[in-house]
Parts: C-alpha cells; structure tokens; sequence
C-alpha cells in the first residue's frame, strides 16, 4: 500500500471507476489508487444482478415525465437525463477510440425500451405522453401503437392470453440498450491499472480526518489480515453505495451535516425457463401502484449479461436496515446521530405512505409476486420463476428547513468547499449517468486538477456534447448518436 497518493477512490463500482478514469485522463500523472473491502470490484449496486441495466434516457420510464393537474405532460426531467446518457455513450465512444475500451458489446447492447399501459385512461395518458415528447429530437425515433396486432408483433409475451376487450398502448423506441456495469466497471478498473493505477481489494477505509494543508490522513484496515495502515491523499472520492454515508459523516465536513439514509432492499423474479426467455426481447416499463415510490416502477426486463440473454421482472421491494447486501444491520442505526435526527424523523412524518408501501411488499408471498408478474405476462407460471435478491438502495434524506428532513429519490453529489472531498449519495438513474454527474463534479473543482485539467474545452475533447443541449439541435444529435453506436457497435 502506498503512503501517499493523489487520488483515493473508496468503492471499486461504477462511480469510483468512471470518476478515476475522468482523472486519469485528464490528468495522466495522477497516482490513482481504488480501496474496496470485498474480494472482487463491482459486486454491490454495480453487479449485473444488482441493478436493472437499464441505460437510462427517459425512453420508456414513465416517472420522468410526470403529468400535471391540467392534464399536460411535463417532459424536462426525461431530456436532461436522455442528454446526460448520451454524455455517457460519448464517454464510452471516446475510451473505444482511444483503444481502452476494446469490446463494448462486453457491457452495452442493443435492447428495445418500451412503456406498456392498460386500461383506457391509461392509453389516454400514454399517447398524450407520446405527442408531448416527440417534437423533441431526442425522441423522434419512438413509435406509439394501441393496435393488439402490433403489439404482438412488438411483445408476443406479454400479449399471448390478455384480454381482447381490455384496451393496452406501448411506445417503443429502438435506440434502447441494455448495460452490465459490473462489466463495465470492470473494463474501466482494470484500464486504470494498466495506466498506472492501484486497486487494494478486501481492504475498508476506518478513519479520514482532513490535514491543515487540505489533505486528508486516511486509515485503512487489511480485512484479511486485521492490520490498519494510514495513507495520506490529495482528493478523496467515497463512492461506495451505501457504504459512503457513514464515511461522509466521518469525515465532518459541514457540507455533509444532517444528511440521513433510508435503505430500501430489492427483489426481482429471475426466469429460469430458456422457452420463455428468448419470447421476449425489450425492456418494458409499466405505470408504478398508487402511492408507490418511483424505484418501484415494474418493468419486464429483457437483459444481457456474460453474453446470455436473461428475464427479470419486478422490482419488489423490502426492507433491511443494511446499507450494503453485504453490509451490518447496525448500519441504519449508527448512521443516526445529533446531526441528523431531525432530518430523519421529519423525513419518516412525511412518508408514512412509503412504509405502508414496504409494509406490503415485505408480507408478500412468491403467488402475490408471480400475480404481480401476470399483469405483464397473462400466461406466465410459477414454476417458471425464481426470485433474486438485487442491490441495496439507500435513498437520500436531505435537510429541509421547512419539515426538517426530506427524502430524495435521485442521485446527488456531497462535496467539501475546497474540493478535496466528495460523496456519492443516492440511487437511480445513478449509472446511466455516471459521466454527466462527474462531468458536474470536475468543473466544480476538484483539488488534484488545475485549472487547465478542467477546462470546459478539456471535458469537450472527452465527451462533445458537454456544456450544450443536443435536444436543441437536431443535426449534431445526429452526428453524436452516429459516432456513438459506430464505437460502441450499436450500430
């Protein structure tokens, strides 16, 4: 182990590894180092398993476009985060050019997103949703239909068996992918090394306190072993899930000062049967139950991982008081403390509709999953289904003045004022928009980077698009979408 470094990135997934390669590559000198306490890198929130692999770009998650009491459609949520993951595909497209990237179809395919209604209120709001979206380039490329007949053409699954008479809609947009970030992280780790990086893997971070010259003194524990050593760094990045409140709030910057976390678990139903896997092929998104949470959006989730395509659906919810699958039942309780006890109380008044919702989806059954299941796919049998434990989310509760504590269902970056320090916090769209979040965090200014390193022309030679609204122009979106699926073999 290193004692000192310039760049220590704690949590070997896909936030630590898209933030370490920015870095490296703007800055090829940086001594770079990733601590992770498991055996192996991306395993968390990061896994294949872990995570619905959904590249994220409003195409078919109907929580992003949410409609007003006047019956309108509100669709800037859904173009920031479509031009956020195209961000991402440039990224991705700029390491494929730059040979560091050598197979992208290891982590990105080519899969359909589609949203599926039913019900005649239901079709009503997906058409308006449709029209309200396609005056905007980024989704010129999507298709409605409420004709069965092409619906069976689109998704013969989920049509086989439902009701002629019950009226059903679905957009589909072929421009959808599916992504394995644990395969990806791992691509970008293992890139990192080879360009001089270091990874320390079954190692945990136990102490940080900040130095008087803004450096911070880290003590690092060897889990097989029990040793502590202490590395000293320029910048430190805590990008591990849930792992990173309980650093965050070691760390005592005041930035982090009544920052809670509600750990939420996730369950999905695993096909296991070959037949009815390859009737499927697109990643399906439905309307969330009344007064569930926005994570909860079921979906039929056609995914690639390891080069076999799979089927999950759900997500189910559950509750843990682990930050981590791999984390202590203590970790909700020691999180709470003087500093964030109001945020967390306040945060549990204004959400006693969240736990009725938890309430209900920790009592049910493997019959009340599978019924679940057969709003999406009428015909679909038990036997045929598995059920797999998925990620830890530890959703944000923020200070609020006004009701002391809010909880947020995003992903937010916690960084110290003079740039030595940052947090990750948060859950979905998380991922998708891994580039665009560190893209924000380096042009705030980050300690080890000089003004140069992080110029708006330095992010641009990395990811075009930076600083700019392809929405608003037609013609360049054009050019990224054809540069991009070009290297990442979309195409």
């Amino acid at each position: 182990m290193p004692s000192e470094v310039d760049v220590l990135l704690v949590g070997a997934g896909i936030m630590s590894a898209t933030l370490g390669t920015l870095l490296q590559t703007l800055a090829p000198t940086l001594r770079v180092t990733v601590v992770e306490a498991l055996d192996r890198a991306a395993v968390e929130s990061s896994d294949a398993w872990n995570n619905a692999g959904t590249g994220h770009a409003a195409l078919c998650e109907l929580n992003y476009t949410p409609e007003a009491a006047d019956g309108s459609i509100a669709i800037d949520r859904a173009i920031k985060i479509n031009e956020q993951f195209q961000q991402s595909r440039q990224f991705w497209s700029a390491l494929v050019e730059r040979g560091l990237i050598t197979d992208p179809r290891q982590f990105i395919n080519p899969v359909p997103h589609m949203s599926f209604v039913a019900g005649a209120a239901a079709v009503d709001f997906l058409h308006r949703r449709y029209t309200a979206m396609q005056p905007c380039p980024l989704f010129a490329g999507m298709e409605f239909s409420s004709d069965p007949a092409v619906l069976k053409q689109w998704i013969p699954l989920m049509m086989n068996g439902r009701d002629s008479a019950e009226p059903v809609a679905a957009t589909r947009a072929e421009a959808g992918t599916d992504l394995n970030f644990g395969a990806l992280t791992r691509i970008l780790l293992s890139s990192m090394q080879t360009q001089g990086g270091s990874m320390l893997l079954g190692y945990r971070v136990t102490s940080l306190n900040q130095l008087p010259d803004t450096r911070w003194y880290v003590e690092i524990e060897n889990l097989a072993t029990g040793k502590r050593q202490r590395v000293t760094t320029r910048f430190i990045f805590l990008g591990a899930g849930g792992g990173a409140l309980p650093l965050l709030q070691k760390s005592g910057i005041p930035e982090g000062r009544g920052y809670g976390g509600f750990p939420v678990s996730g369950q999905w139903l695993r096909c296991t049967n070959r037949a009815v896997i390859e009737q499927h092929a697109a990643k399906v998104y439905g309307k969330p139950a009344l007064g569930a949470p926005p994570m909860s959006v079921p979906h039929l989730d056609t995914r690639v991982i390891d080069g076999k395509r799979e089927l999950l659906f759900g997500p189910f919810a559950g509750f843990t008081t682990k930050f981590l699958k791999t984390g202590s039942f203590l970790d909700l309780p020691l999180s709470i403390g003087p500093g964030n006890l109001v945020s967390m109380l306040g945060a549990g008044a204004h959400n006693l509709d969240l736990t009725k919702y938890l309430i209900g989806q920790v009592m049910q059954s493997q019959e009340d999953r599978v019924n679940a299941l057969r709003e999406f796919v009428p015909t679909a049998r038990g036997e045929d289904w598995v059920l797999e434990i998925a990620g830890q989310r530890v959703q944000i509760i923020k200070p609020d003045p006004k009701v002391g504590g809010k909880l947020e269902f995003g992903t937010e970056i916690v960084r110290s004022a003079d740039g030595s320090l940052a947090a990750l916090l948060g859950a979905s769209p998380g991922a998708s928009t891994a580039v665009s979040i560190m893209l924000e965090l380096i042009a705030k200014g980050v300690s080890v980077l000089s003004p140069q390193q992080g110029t708006a022309d330095a992010l641009r030679a990395l990811v075009p698009s930076y600083g700019t609204s392809l929405g608003k122009d037609p013609a360049r979106l054009t050019q990224m979408l054809e540069r991009t699926a070009m290297a990442l073999q979309l195409s």
